[in-house]
């Protein structure tokens, strides 16, 4: 009775909690937050640690801070390895929603990999649990990212999604709402960041950070020759030397540098459609692939992939958002959380 009385004053929330950003859609209200998964913790001189920044704030602090303050990032390859610190996040994002007021107990609609274990889905609804939510909803990110390309998920059509995450790629094929096959390929748009901080480093002994390899990923990059425009400029320390030095850097670098992880994700999506049952693989072959997820935004990679698999290959609207405008969908809709499978703990 409790829970139903006050969750009359509770907007609900939806999470999305990415390896690179967290997205919280708040109902009622639209997008709330859409930062980076970051904290910064001040250690404490009892050896506790205080939260004193999250997100764009906290992650302008890595490599930045006295020895008394860290720079965490829970959440590696798509799943929390820190709980006590993502308990913390979720304390602070769901203060952004409701203020202070502790007696506040909003559902959550959660976006969860296909994949994760029993334990790992136990252990995150345990940390929203622990900050007083009143119910958990587990949603595949693969049938949110479907949902917010705006596909039918609920039909009968065969749906193939490519989600190209920061940490991971999970390639799925769904039927009726329901994840029939998938994989998780650790690699994503980290993995394009380190590859082209590492292709730098090796051509000109320079060593750049991953906020300067995701810029050239971005500003230079393509995931074919064609897609070429112009060249960037590198920003680091000399290995050499020691001292700062910028060097010149051609798309033909950054396109080079790339390769390996589309290479990666084609073979992956692939070797899935090669292990799925031949009507949901023909179908696939004719409907298309769907692209989602921030890594998805690299320049052509959409044409890279068709190339490779000979399948058409189409990016989702607004495709880093695509998981959070999913679980926005399904938390504001009835019929549609009647409809979607939750993830069974």
């Amino acid at each position: 009775m409790l829970d139903t009385v006050l969750g009359l004053f509770s907007q609900d929330l939806a999470v999305d909690l990415g390896t690179s950003n967290t997205r919280v859609h708040l109902s009622g209200r639209g997008l709330l937050c859409d930062e980076p998964t970051a904290l910064a913790l001040q250690v404490l001189p009892d050896g506790s640690r205080e939260v004193i920044a999250t997100g764009v704030e906290a992650r302008a602090m890595v490599g930045r801070t006295p020895p008394d303050i860290e720079a965490v990032h829970p959440v590696r390859a798509g799943r929390v390895t820190e709980h006590d610190v993502t308990e913390a996040l979720i304390l602070a994002l769901m203060r952004r929603a409701h203020g202070r007021n502790g007696w506040m107990r909003p559902r959550i609609v959660l976006g969860v990999p296909h994949r994760a274990t029993a334990a790992e889905l136990d252990a995150v609804a345990d940390r929203f649990d622990a900050v007083g939510t009143r119910e958990v909803r587990l949603i595949p990110r693969p049938v949110a990212a479907a949902v917010g390309a705006g596909l039918p998920v609920w039909e009968a059509d065969t749906v193939m999604v490519v989600d190209v995450g920061g940490g991971t790629t999970e390639i799925s094929i769904l039927q009726s709402s329901e994840v029939v096959s998938s994989t998780i390929l650790e690699q994503g748009g980290l993995a394009m960041d380190a590859a082209v901080a590492a292709w730098v480093e090796r051509e000109w002994d320079l060593r750049i950070g991953p906020r300067s390899a995701e810029a050239l990923k971005i500003d230079v990059g393509s995931a074919i020759e064609e897609g070429l425009i112009h060249s960037g400029v590198a920003k680091g320390r000399c290995l050499r030397r020691g001292l700062p030095r910028a060097q010149s850097v051609t798309p033909s670098d950054v396109h080079s540098a790339l390769t390996s992880v589309v290479d990666a994700i084609a073979q992956a999506t692939r070797d899935l459609l090669d292990e799925a049952p031949p009507s949901a693989a023909a179908a696939v072959r004719s409907q298309g692939v769907i692209l989602a997820g921030g890594g998805s935004l690299l320049r052509d990679l959409d044409v890279a992939l068709r190339d490779r698999l000979q399948i058409p290959f189409i990016v989702a609207e607004s495709p880093q958002r695509a998981v959070i405008t999913g679980l926005a969908r399904i938390l504001e809709d009835s019929a549609l959380q009647h409809t979607i499978a939750r993830v069974d703990r």
